[in-house]
């Protein structure tokens, strides 16, 4: 038996494109990039004129547009500067007008000051004796009701007085159930503890009489029957 052949035959790439030929391409190539239709030096100048005149034309428009601008804002100071010196005016006389009232206010106070010095002293007096009379119910009102809260107090002190001896009392008792619940359990475990030992106890002497009664029976039975 001889071996197999495993060999392949190598194709050269570049001879097996040769021989296929050109390839089609279905987009533009180089050569349709550099061979496009290009505009003339004419033609360009034609089309920057263009775009300058766009650019003009929004210009114009702008400055139309800042000139209004301009002169709105120009009547809304005046107006605004207007009203600012008619308010000032407006203050002006608001005081002087103020100033006048005080003066004649003054002199009239003075003319009245000594005729109605008299007549102060008096109604000073009246309104003493009124307020003195006010205050007289005023400090009743609050007499009573501090006597009112000291005996409400008083009477909470009484009631709380007889609850606390109660309380005291449940207590006292509770403690004492407690402690006789415990005593009574000591006593039954000692009753219990007291019975199992008497058990053991009368367990071990039957057991002592069962094993002496056995031994002093068990070795003459014994004898005889080794005699005979």
């Amino acid at each position: 038996m001889g071996k197999r052949d495993n060999r392949v035959a190598y194709v050269n790439p570049i001879a097996a494109a040769r021989s296929r030929g050109p390839v089609q391409n279905s987009g533009p190539t180089i050569q349709d990039y550099l061979g496009r239709p290009r505009p003339t030096w004419e033609e360009l100048k034609e089309q920057l004129e263009k775009k300058k005149k766009g650019s003009r034309a929004l210009a114009d428009f702008e400055d139309k547009m800042n000139e209004r601008w301009k002169k709105e804002l120009a009547k809304n100071r005046e107006k605004l500067m207007g009203g600012s010196d008619k308010d000032k005016e407006k203050d002006k006389k608001a005081t002087e007008k103020k100033k006048r009232e005080k003066k004649k206010c003054s002199r009239h106070s003075s003319s009245s000051s000594s005729s109605s010095s008299s007549s102060d002293s008096s109604s000073s007096s009246s309104s003493e004796s009124e307020d003195e009379d006010e205050k007289k119910p005023l400090k009743k009102k609050r007499k009573r009701k501090r006597s009112s809260a000291r005996r409400a107090s008083d009477d909470s002190e009484a009631e709380s007085e007889p609850e606390r001896k109660k309380k005291k009392r449940m207590k006292e008792e509770g403690d004492n159930e407690k402690d006789g619940k415990n005593h009574r359990r000591k006593i039954k475990t000692e009753r219990k503890d007291s019975s199992s030992k008497s058990s053991a106890e009368s367990a071990g002497e039957e057991f002592t009489s069962s094993f002496v009664w056995f031994h002093f029976s068990v070795p003459g039975g014994s004898q005889e029957e080794k005699e005979k």
